[in-house]
């Protein structure tokens, strides 16, 4: 029997549809309801290819004693955070206030019948374990205070409501100082893992902000340590776990410091913004594998994560409830591959410890493709079609086909970026470019998701309008095409006008209104890349824009300035503001590819005019042709 989510389009809801207890959708009837009857709500976040959250469902949301408890005393609601990032980003500040760490999912709220939260958690098993509550003790706990009235926890309550609504103010400093620079790095080095790279001990992430900002400083600075450390931390990602050797892509992030073990679902954000990043990397130090990882990149999304040239969203870590199933390998079909692509039983176990494979395994008895070191060997191609062919007889994981807009467009500039080496990418990112504006770009007003064959029901959010400006710019340097650029333009005006006040900016502005976060999270933030987008205009179109963006910068730059790590991408842009930016002013019909990769500076910008003369500039003044000398480095396996 299905509850009332059988009538959502959300795939996460969805997977919802059929557990025992009755959810509602978030929505007008449930609150009311919940204060008709005086019932406590639990309000449960998650998205569909979340593994914790799948955990859950099994251990407690389909328990039918547990479902008709919750079912006769709580009022129970799903949200999907990726449909819905203002609710979500709203609860997440408050697991953050009542628990004074960041919080995760599945996100797990109660609140009075009133909707004020009073606990905040994420996984909660059903039994107690893992040193975490049970949700059977738990709920029972929590209701047997409600309904009792208990003094010392409705007075716990009206505590808790006083902390989540004070207000907070922002302090601005005066200028800006380039000394933020120097504050970012030295946080780099005292946070840096040297033994397998980036920036923390164990749970790593890829922290592409971080790594943006790194290489744009070294760009100025040209410091071998601030160098190393992020080839040595870009190599160890790509050597086999973290990065899927096999298909190609990038998983969510490891669980060890190795980045041997990952959480196996793939994000479109992930590998839009790291198929960038290992392009920027590519460029800045002609290392070639990194080129090679990046193309690698394109391949998988084009087959995994596409259909009718919109992207999906992301892939799950699981198959058939089993976390890694369709990825890992035991050794003797890795021995099987290896003889099928031709080698002697000889080679067999020389190759197996290269690529780290045994009888005991790496990650619960089975093997995740891991080299020893770095360098691939060319004996490897073959054998990894052998392990691709033993892959499509097994069951791919769930793919979440929502259109994202700020994901998709993470993805498209990604494809653009890939376009400069090959043609076929450009012409891939406009196709898709295209699609993704005929989807959610509806007489001038911007969409946050859809699925294909629907029409888009959800309202943008500052991130959408951020990370598609950001999008569309790079698309017009590409491309040469005004179109993007007048665009561009429209969604960064839009964005002003909804989101921006005195500095500051907004998430969301409809049923909840959110203060943006200005640090950086799963991705970079949207305030960051906003005033990406502000200053690159400011460059291009109107000097406003850069107006804008030092309001912004100004406002935030006291948070900027003490944790600048936290804060990577605005403090990227805060260095690129005091350094300016250069832009090249070439003849129409300039291949963007002969510019962007022979010059030499991390902030460049490439417009056309009708002339038939080049000129470099700065926001400030324009160089002389002596001045704009390409330059070229030699490429490095």
């Amino acid at each position: 029997m299905s509850n009332l989510l059988e009538h959502e389009e959300s795939p996460y809801l969805l997977q919802h549809k059929n557990n025992p207890i009755n959810w509602y959708p978030w929505c007008d009837a449930a609150f009311t309801k919940a204060k008709e009857q005086n019932k406590t709500i639990f309000i449960s976040i998650g998205y569909s290819t979340c593994h914790w959250c799948h955990v859950m469902e099994r251990e407690v949301f389909e328990d039918e004693v547990m479902a008709t408890f919750m079912n006769e005393n709580f009022i129970c609601i799903k949200v999907d955070k990726e449909e819905r990032p203002d609710i979500d980003t709203y609860y997440q500040n408050v697991y953050q206030a009542l628990n004074n760490k960041a919080g995760g999912w599945p996100t797990s709220i109660f609140c009075t019948s009133e909707n004020s939260p009073f606990f905040a958690g994420t996984y909660i098993p059903l039994e107690p374990k893992y040193n975490i509550v049970g949700f059977r003790d738990l709920t029972q706990v929590i209701h047997t205070k409600v309904s009792t009235n208990e003094d010392a926890f409705i007075k716990n309550i009206e505590e808790i409501q006083q902390t989540l609504h004070k207000e907070t103010s922002t302090t601005m400093l005066q200028e800006l100082d380039v000394s933020i620079q120097e504050k970012f790095i030295t946080q780099c080095k005292n946070n840096f893992e040297p033994t397998y790279g980036g920036f923390t001990t164990s749970r790593k992430f890829p922290q592409v902000f971080t790594l943006n900002a790194m290489i744009s400083i070294y760009e100025f600075e040209k410091d071998d340590e601030i160098k190393s450390m992020i080839t040595h931390t870009m190599d160890n990602m790509i050597a086999g776990g973290f990065y899927d050797l096999i298909d190609g892509g990038f998983c969510r992030y490891s669980v060890d410091a190795e980045w041997l073990v990952p959480h196996f679902e793939k994000m479109t954000y992930d590998n839009g913004l790291l198929c960038k990043l290992y392009l920027r990397a590519f460029k800045s130090f002609k290392i070639k594998r990194y080129l090679e990882v990046a193309q690698e990149i394109g391949s998988f999304m084009q087959k995994f994560m596409m259909q009718d040239s919109y992207l999906y969203s992301a892939s799950d870590a699981d198959t058939d409830g089993v976390e890694g199933e369709y990825f890992v390998y035991t050794r003797s079909e890795v021995l099987n591959a290896i003889r099928a692509s031709g080698y002697e039983d000889k080679d067999a176990k020389r190759m197996t410890m290269r690529l780290l494979v045994s009888n005991s395994g790496n990650f619960e008895g089975k093997n995740i493709i891991h080299f020893a070191n770095i360098q691939k060997e060319e004996w490897f191609e073959s054998v990894k079609l052998e392990l691709q062919k033993l892959r499509e007889k097994r069951v791919y994981p769930f793919v979440d086909k929502r259109i994202q807009t700020s994901w998709s467009s993470m993805m498209i500039e990604a494809f653009f970026a890939l376009g400069v080496y090959d043609e076929k990418y450009k012409e891939l990112a406009q196709l898709s470019l295209a699609k993704l504006l005929d989807k959610i770009y509806i007489d001038e007003n911007l969409m946050h998701s859809s699925l294909i064959g629907k029409d888009a029901k959800v309202e943008a959010y500052l991130e959408d309008y951020a990370y598609l400006s950001k999008a569309l710019i790079y698309a017009y340097e590409v491309c040469a095409n005004e179109s993007y650029l007048k665009t561009a333009k429209q969604i960064v005006d839009k964005s002003i006008q909804k989101y921006y006040k005195d500095g500051e900016w907004m998430f969301s502005v409809g049923e909840f209104q959110t203060q943006a976060d200005i640090e950086d999270g799963s991705y970079p933030s949207s305030v960051g890349i906003i005033v990406d987008s502000l200053l690159s205009l400011g460059t291009m179109v109107d000097e406003s824009y850069r107006e804008v963006a030092f309001k912004t910068l100004r406002t935030y730059a006291v948070s900027i300035r003490d944790k600048s790590i936290v804060h990577s991408s605005l403090t990227e842009q805060t260095v690129r503001y005091l350094k300016e930016d250069r832009i090249i002013k070439a003849p129409i019909g300039t291949t963007f590819k002969e510019l962007y990769l022979h010059y030499d500076y991390p902030f460049l910008h490439v417009q056309y005019h009708a002339q038939d003369y080049y000129q470099l500039c700065s926001n400030s003044a324009c160089f002389s042709k002596s001045d704009f000398l390409p330059t070229t480095n030699s490429i490095s396996s």
